[in-house]
């Protein structure tokens, strides 16, 4: 494990260097009770920064802008040691039926006028926020590749999208000589693992690091809810329970693998959520997850995921208490079809 924020990962199949925890600053900006406030904000980048940290994520959908607003002022003059990555795709302006979406049109306002509230003139890293299941690729890859040649963004990455249309679109533009995506951003945790099924070994062979959002599972993994929670009948709506509880994270079979992971946390003299991250660093394809934060105590116990060291007996309990069925074909191919597959001759493969 990197131990460090400063021993830095390349990212995907580039030469872009990046912490091994990413900064989320979907908080930033936001007036709810889950909201960082300004001075808050200001700490968590300062620590993040002076430990060695340099990649930050943001959006434009993030408080309606307030957090690239946000995010701009504050870096001031340290943007340029900066990895700074924003997403276009989600709507700024409802019922307006080009001011969202994977199309060209939506793509270059959202990068314009990110720009102006990052106060900078290009975007490190420009993702696809979600797929809208009506743009053609080729649109989408051709604006992507224009961006970058005009110099305004200099990676292009891909979140929450299927497996399939991800390795299609890297295919072509691999093809045809335009950028490629060296960046997926997916939900991935202990209580979320239907990644491994085909995303997660899709951007391994094709050339994308995988940043998990949403690593402590809506704060599942965290240690603070508990099966009396789940009887709760009044909760307010705009609260991070609510969430949790209309999105299904807050769960039985998730507060089962929470309680699995606090004893395994307790055997380490560790936080359940430093111990939540650093799993998902086992994963050789992970390059840096996403922390969402919300005080600078938050972080600082975050960042000591870093620290963490797994027995195997330890990792293999936990990925026993979270473990998901692969399905067709991943069961069948893994199972007894290896010995047609190979005729029982070993064949190793060397990443």
């Amino acid at each position: 494990m990197a131990g460090r924020l400063d021993n830095y990962r390349l990212l995907g199949r580039s030469g872009l260097r990046v912490s091994p925890l990413a900064l989320g600053t979907m908080t930033f900006g936001v007036q709810a009770s889950w909201g960082s406030t300004e001075g808050d904000a200001a700490r968590i980048l300062d620590i993040f920064i002076e430990r060695g940290g340099n990649f930050i994520d943001t959006a434009n959908f993030y408080a309606a802008g307030a957090s690239e607003a946000l995010l701009g002022r504050l870096l001031g003059e340290r943007r340029e040691r900066m990895v700074v990555s924003t997403k276009y795709s989600l709507t700024d302006r409802p019922g307006d039926p080009n001011a969202s979406g994977n199309h060209r049109k939506s793509m270059v306002r959202t990068v314009e006028r990110s720009l102006k509230r990052l106060a900078t003139d290009y975007l490190d890293l420009l993702y696809l926020h979600m797929w809208d299941f009506r743009t053609p690729v080729e649109e989408i890859l051709r604006a992507f590749d224009d961006l970058v040649r005009s110099g305004k963004v200099l990676y292009a990455g891909l979140s929450d999208l299927p497996a399939w249309q991800a390795a299609r679109m890297q295919a072509i533009a691999e093809i045809r000589g335009w950028s490629p995506f060296i960046a997926l951003q997916l939900s991935y945790s202990l209580i979320e693992r239907t990644a491994e099924r085909d995303l997660i070994p899709m951007a391994r062979e094709m050339g994308m690091g995988v940043l998990p959002w949403s690593p402590l599972g809506g704060g599942i993994l965290s240690g603070k809810y508990s099966g009396q929670d789940l009887a709760a009948e009044s909760v307010d709506k705009g609260s991070r329970k609510a969430i949790n509880a209309a999105s299904g994270r807050l769960s039985l079979r998730n507060l089962k693998i929470a309680d699995e992971l606090k004893i395994v946390a307790g055997e380490m003299d560790r936080s359940p959520s430093q111990v939540a991250l650093a799993w998902t660093l086992l994963n050789c394809a992970v390059t840096s997850p996403v922390l969402g934060v919300r005080t600078p105590a938050q972080l600082e116990d975050n960042l000591a995921a870093l620290e963490v060291s797994f027995t195997a007996e330890q990792a293999a309990r936990l990925d026993a208490a979270s473990r998901i069925d692969l399905g067709f074909p991943h069961d069948l191919l893994a199972g007894p079809m290896q010995g047609f597959i190979f005729g029982d001759v070993t064949v190793e493969r060397r990443d």
